[in-house]
C-alpha cells in the first residue's frame, strides 16, 4: 500500500469515525439518526467494497478505543457494511444503488438488533424510516461531488 493510499484511507476512516459519534436529532424520541450512513455509501461508491470494508473496520476500531461506540453498535455497523457495500458491489454503482443501499443496510442492521435485543424489529425499522430517508437523499446529493474529488485526487497523484 502506497503512503498517499494509507494517509487516504485513514483520514475517510477517520471521517467516518467521527460522523458515526453524532446523531441527528428528530421530532420523534428514538428516530435520531447518524451522519455517517450517507457518507459510508459514498465511500462504498467512490473506493470498492475492499477499501471501503477496510476504511469501516478503522473507524469501528477508532469509536472502540473512544468509548463513543460499544460492541453492539460495531455489530450493527459492520452489518450496515457489508449490506450496503454488497450492494454496491454485486448490482454495481448507479442512482438506484446508490439510494438503496444505505436504507438496505439500515433495515437489515435493524432485524439484526432486534435478535440481539430481543425487540420487535418492525418497531426499531419504523423508527429508523427517517434516517433511511435521510441516508438516501443524503448519498444522491453527496456523491457527485465525493465522486469529483476522488477523480481530481486520482489525476493528482498519476502526475510525474
Amino acid at each position: 500500500m502506497k503512503t498517499r493510499e494509507m494517509t487516504v484511507t485513514a483520514l475517510l476512516a477517520t471521517l467516518l469515525a467521527v460522523f458515526g459519534m453524532f446523531k441527528l436529532p428528530s421530532i420523534i424520541p428514538g428516530c435520531e439518526f447518524q451522519l455517517s450512513a450517507p457518507f459510508a455509501v459514498c465511500i462504498a461508491a467512490c473506493f470498492g467494497f475492499k477499501r471501503y470494508l477496510k476504511i469501516g473496520i478503522l473507524a469501528s476500531v477508532i469509536n472502540l478505543i473512544l468509548g463513543t461506540h460499544t460492541v453492539v453498535n460495531v455489530s450493527i455497523a459492520m452489518i450496515f457494511r457489508l449490506v450496503a457495500g454488497g450492494t454496491l458491489a454485486i448490482f454495481g454503482v448507479n442512482p438506484v444503488t446508490i439510494v438503496v443501499s444505505g436504507p438496505l443496510g439500515t433495515v437489515v442492521g435493524r432485524v439484526v438488533l432486534g435478535g440481539i435485543s430481543g425487540t420487535d424489529p418492525l418497531a426499531l425499522i419504523v423508527a429508523a424510516v427517517p434516517g433511511m430517508v435521510f441516508t438516501a437523499v443524503g448519498a444522491a446529493v453527496m456523491y457527485p461531488v465525493m465522486k469529483r474529488l476522488v477523480r481530481r485526487e486520482t489525476a493528482v497523484m498519476t502526475q510525474p
